[in-house]
């Protein structure tokens, strides 16, 4: 607690500063109305539960024979080795994030629904809910964990690791998007 009010605090205050004082305006790509525009009704197949459940499940797919290496190493005392294999991951694991992300956009702005934002953080930040689903897959399959403490335990960092996850892909999936948004409505021939 005296570290966070000796160093923490004071280091969050003096950053909230300074991005107040950098940040520049919104530079909207093209002319934007003051009336926003009614958005039609869309079938269940292109609706947000949808765009969530494939925008999780396709970055989830690239990393899940990794995970449980990952899960082996931190929760079996197994030696982990193949460093190289788990950058090479990590770098598909991001590249389809991107490649999802940009593509569920595409579908949601060519159904006329403008509000993108939202919908490409939680798109590929639910691969922290299918990770944690292997994690209580893994628990109940693979590790030979019992009682009340080494529940807590594992689950706790469990769930603080996918939220970092939740957070990584989804910031990594609305840049990705903004840029693609930006792209194309920057190279549209206005008339």
């Amino acid at each position: 607690m005296i570290i966070w009010i000796i160093i923490g605090f004071p280091l969050t205050i003096l950053g909230g500063i300074f991005g107040k004082n950098t940040a520049g305006s919104f530079d909207a790509p093209c002319r934007t109305k003051n009336i926003a525009r009614e958005i039609p009704s869309i079938p269940l197949h292109k609706g947000i539960v949808m765009h969530v459940l494939a925008g999780g499940f396709l970055p989830f797919s690239s990393i899940v024979v990794e995970l449980y290496y990952i899960f082996t190493t931190v929760w079996g005392r197994e030696a982990y080795t193949l460093y190289g294999m788990l950058f090479i991951v990590f770098v598909i694991l991001l590249s389809v994030t991107v490649c999802t992300s940009i593509t569920l956009t595409y579908f949601q702005l060519s159904s006329e629904d403008y509000r993108w934002w939202w919908r490409s953080i939680f798109a590929t930040g639910s691969s922290s809910l299918f990770i944690f689903g292997y994690a209580v897959f893994y628990f109940n399959k693979h590790s030979h964990m019992f009682g009340m403490l080494q529940t807590v335990e594992y689950f706790g960092y469990t769930i603080l690791i996918c939220y970092s996850f939740f957070l990584i892909l989804g910031t990594i999936s609305f840049f990705a998007s903004l840029k693609f948004v930006r792209y194309i409505y920057q190279n549209i021939k206005m008339d």
